[in-house]
């Protein structure tokens, strides 16, 4: 069933938090919201779920309304799953009577119980422990199977991996799609970090400022930000002041950058964004430009270097290179530089 909203707002007293949300989940699909803290996309995620209620719009579950100004289906009657964000786990109880809580008394909730954890990959061996007893990703492994032991039409996770360290968020992260999909389940995750939603869903909304900024394919999405704002917060980005040359290309302090999307509208001058994976480095010379490094620091198996390009404009940036590449460089010593692929433009004010 189709997992729609149509116009929804919310306020909180004065404040408002959301407003003219329209968003189409398609069955059996994961949707990940993205946006910083305080965008509304945990309010959004608790209307769904019927913890609050919205002051506008509608909620739509296939057929069956959901909210809207004249109907509020209780939580419990909607059949959507909740994982919030520590698991909430009950500490007095086992996991698998954490498990068999929201199953029928006439089910066989032992079957069940042995289902959801062989397909959320528990040791059987763990069903008489106490959550306390679990490691992070096996909590959450247990709240995930909780929340699908009723056969939900759509589960929705609210954060659910970022109390984990980095290592074990991105197992259970990839556990849960590979759960997912073999559950064949609707599935709406919120969270904060752009890596995580690229790579969770089938689909990326953006919420910012109280507005579902964009929403599509996540390489899409990526790819052809509709404004400044969404582009930063999916990634790095250089921007850069440009003006137009000619059809389709722009000139900046990087040189000549050919367009892959256009958003300037008939602006001559305005912005260009390009990712800072694009810019490769040359010897000195050999690329559009060049530029002088001012400073390097290590981040693992890639090192960032900064730079200062040569003449014209006075650009400093980041440019991410192999680590082997930054330990034979030094400071003060120049490189050129060349744009991989097309960059997007925008009016000046970034939209």
């Amino acid at each position: 069933m189709n997992l729609r909203l149509a116009d929804v707002g919310k306020s909180f007293g004065a404040v408002p938090v959301l407003s003219g949300v329209t968003l189409d989940v398609p069955p059996g699909s994961r949707m990940a919201l993205v946006g910083p803290s305080g965008s509304g996309k945990s309010t959004l995620l608790r209307m769904i779920a019927g913890f609050e209620r919205p002051d506008a719009g509608s909620i739509r579950l296939g057929d069956t309304v959901l909210a809207d100004e004249r109907t509020v289906v209780p939580a419990h009657r909607r059949g959507i799953g909740y994982v919030p964000q520590d698991g909430a786990l009950f500490p007095h109880l086992s996991i698998a009577r954490n498990i068999a809580f929201g199953l029928p008394r006439s089910a066989d909730r032992a079957a069940r119980v042995r289902e959801m954890m062989e397909l959320t990959s528990l040791d059987p061996a763990l069903a008489e422990r106490a959550p306390h007893e679990l490691s992070g990703g096996q909590q959450q492994r247990a709240a995930l199977a909780r929340a699908l032991a009723p056969a939900p039409r759509v589960l929705l996770l609210d954060e659910p991996f970022s109390a984990l360290d980095t290592a074990l968020r991105s197992q259970t992260r990839e556990a849960t799609i590979d759960i997912l999909e073999r559950a064949g389940v609707t599935s709406v995750l919120v969270t904060h970090d752009q890596d995580e939603a690229l790579s969770f869903g089938d689909l990326i909304g953006v919420v910012g400022r109280g507005v579902l900024a964009q929403s599509g394919e996540p390489a899409a999405v990526f790819d052809a930000p509709v404004d400044l704002e969404v582009a930063r917060f999916l990634g790095a980005a250089l921007e850069l002041p440009a003006r137009r040359t000619g059809q389709g290309e722009v000139r900046c302090a990087l040189g000549t950058i050919a367009l892959r999307h256009d958003f300037a509208g008939p602006a001559s001058e305005g912005v260009v964004m390009i990712r800072p994976e694009q810019v490769m480095s040359t010897p000195a010379g050999a690329g559009r430009v060049d530029a002088t490094i001012t400073a390097r620091r290590a981040t693992g198996a890639r090192s960032e270097l900064r730079l200062v390009v040569d003449g014209g404009e006075a650009v400093r940036f980041w440019l991410p290179v192999p680590t082997h590449r930054a330990l034979v460089t030094r400071d003060g010593d120049a490189v050129g530089l060349v744009v991989d692929g097309g960059g997007v433009f925008y009016a000046p004010d970034g939209r």
